[in-house]
């Protein structure tokens, strides 16, 4: 090992400080024990874990602190799992239906300006209602509908008011608020 430049006094006073004491090494490198400390909270290392990065020297504390994965909601660390979401780190149990705060880890869920939903609330908020049921039409799951002139249907809503037969993939007359096959509708003309 080459010593430092110094004057004859400097690398007395040097050499004197590393004998006798304990020393640390890592990779090459060699610190006085006092000296081989976390570059953010200057404590000394001494047998504590610790974790190299580039050329500096953090215990694990700081490390995390500084590093460390953190959640998108609630800013805590991730320390195991947790769900990305729009490239996004969340804890599982922060990530969760804006509405009514059910867990969305592992389940299907959905998203309006850029918020996820579960499929339930989305339905309830934002989805178009079906004018025979009233209830919700998601599309999740693959649902069917039908749509015409501002009314829609789920598949296995969409039947002739008359005669409840299926109308989809089938002509139909619309008779103010029902919907007929195209048989009920000429028996209801004549």
């Amino acid at each position: 090992m080459s010593l430092p430049k110094l004057d004859l006094t400097e690398r007395f006073r040097w050499r004197k400080t590393l004998v006798g004491t304990k020393k640390m090494e890592y990779k090459t490198r060699q610190w006085h024990e006092q000296c081989f400390c976390c570059c953010v909270c200057k404590s000394a290392i001494g047998t504590k874990s610790f974790i190299p990065r580039e050329q500096e020297i953090y215990c694990a504390t700081c490390y995390e602190e500084k590093f460390a994965t953190r959640c998108v909601k609630c800013n805590k660390i991730i320390t195991s799992g947790g769900v990305t979401y729009k490239n996004e780190p969340w804890h599982r149990e922060c990530f969760t239906c804006t509405n009514c705060n059910t867990s969305l880890a592992g389940q299907r869920f959905t998203s309006r300006d850029e918020k996820p939903y579960c499929a339930d609330c989305f339905g309830e908020l934002f989805a178009k209602r079906c004018t025979s049921c009233c209830k919700p039409i998601t599309g999740i799951g693959g649902t069917r509908f039908i749509s015409f002139e501002d009314r829609h249907w789920h598949n296995d809503c969409f039947i002739c008011a008359a005669c409840k037969t299926s109308l989809v993939g089938r002509g139909f007359i619309t008779d103010a608020e029902d919907i007929l096959c195209t048989e009920c509708a000429k028996q209801k003309l004549m």
